[in-house]
């Protein structure tokens, strides 16, 4: 039974494209086991999803607020939403 499974939506603002968010995030979900997905989208933020053990996924929120060494958080939006079937994480275009 995965009732532990949880699903973030989140969207991330300021220096984040550049900079190596997608790469750090794919990493960073890969140590804590996180499936999901990971995006630049148009307007310079970085949209996310992310799934996975609640004490995970809230590990992995704490590492996307911070983000990689060149990156610069200014906003963070997370949003519990209904969990979808993603196998693995990847880097969306």
């Amino acid at each position: 039974m995965a009732a532990e499974k949880i699903q973030k939506h989140v969207f991330i603002s300021g220096r984040v494209q550049g900079v190596g968010f997608r790469a750090f995030t794919r990493s960073q979900a890969a140590a804590l086991n996180i499936k999901g997905w990971v995006k630049n989208l148009a307007d310079g933020r970085v949209e996310a999803k992310v799934q996975g053990k609640e004490s995970n996924v809230d590990q992995m929120l704490a590492k996307l607020k911070k983000g990689p060494s060149f990156a610069r958080v200014d906003n963070f939006e997370a949003e519990t939403e209904k969990a979808d079937d993603f196998s693995d994480f990847e880097i969306r275009f």
